[in-house]
This record gives structure tokens, sequence and C-alpha cells, in this order.
């Protein structure tokens, strides 16, 4: 995934792959309709934008729009299962600005970008397979109750 650089800060784009995850697991309870109209509008609104800590070396920060402390929560924790992270942390700026701010602080061996990046893509599999899992069980107990 390469970021498109403006200065000092850049913005990235989740892979589509990667929302669909996060986000399917809250529409999987949802009606279709829900589904079908506000995912594609959540798709093509979503940004993440990355800039640089200038008096820490390997420490950024990562504004997340339209999220709260559902996918901050869940991020930092996952941040915090990787070695090469010394600091994982989030914070909502404001009750009325629908964004969360993460910091990231690493080893030398990694740096805060690939930090995320690998955060992001361990999610995406766990709540696949999740998924899967909570499929794979309602098609079950559908079977065992005749529907």
């Amino acid at each position: 995934m390469l970021p498109t650089v403006t200065s000092d800060s850049w913005f990235l784009r989740v892979p589509r792959s990667n929302l669909i995850s996060l986000y399917s697991l809250g529409c999987s309870i949802s009606s279709p309709h829900f589904r079908s109209t506000n995912l594609s509008f959540f798709l093509s609104h979503y940004r993440v934008s990355y800039e640089r800590d200038t008096k820490i070396v390997n420490a950024a920060s990562f504004t997340i729009e339209r999220e709260d402390h559902t996918i901050g929560n869940i991020l930092r924790m996952q941040l915090h299962r990787d070695p090469n992270v010394l600091f994982a942390g989030y914070k909502l700026p404001h009750p009325l600005q629908y964004k969360i701010i993460v910091r990231i602080h690493t080893t030398s061996q990694s740096s805060p970008t690939q930090a995320y990046n690998q955060a992001i893509d361990d999610l995406d599999k766990e709540l696949q397979s999740l998924k899967i899992a909570f499929e794979d069980e309602v098609k079950r107990l559908k079977a065992d109750q005749g529907y």
C-alpha cells in the first residue's frame, strides 16, 4: 500500500478487505438495507492520516476519521501484541469530533507504519476467522432447527 505524500503528513487508504472485515462484524446483525446503503458511503469516505513525531525517533500519530473507542481499543490491543511496539495508545480529542488519534512508538527494528499495517492485517485475519466461525454456527443452528 503506497501512500500519497503531502509534505510531512500523508494519507493512507485502508484496504477495502480490512474495512469490510472490521465493519461486517457489526453489520452482520443489521438489516440488509442498512448494510447496502451505508457500507459504500463508509468505504468511500474512510481516511487515515499519518504524522511523524519530530521529537521521538520511531514514533508517529495516526488520525483515523469516523471511528471511536471500538476500533481504537481493538487496534491498541493488537499493537500491544507486537514485540517491536514500545508504546501504543489512542485518544478521542473531543466527544463531538468523530475521530481517534493513535500514537505508536516502535523499536529501531520496525517503524510505526509497519506496526500499524501489521496490526490491521492481523486484525483482518482474526476478524475474518471470527466471522466464518459465527456464520458456520448460525448455519449449524438453522440446520438443527429445520430452517
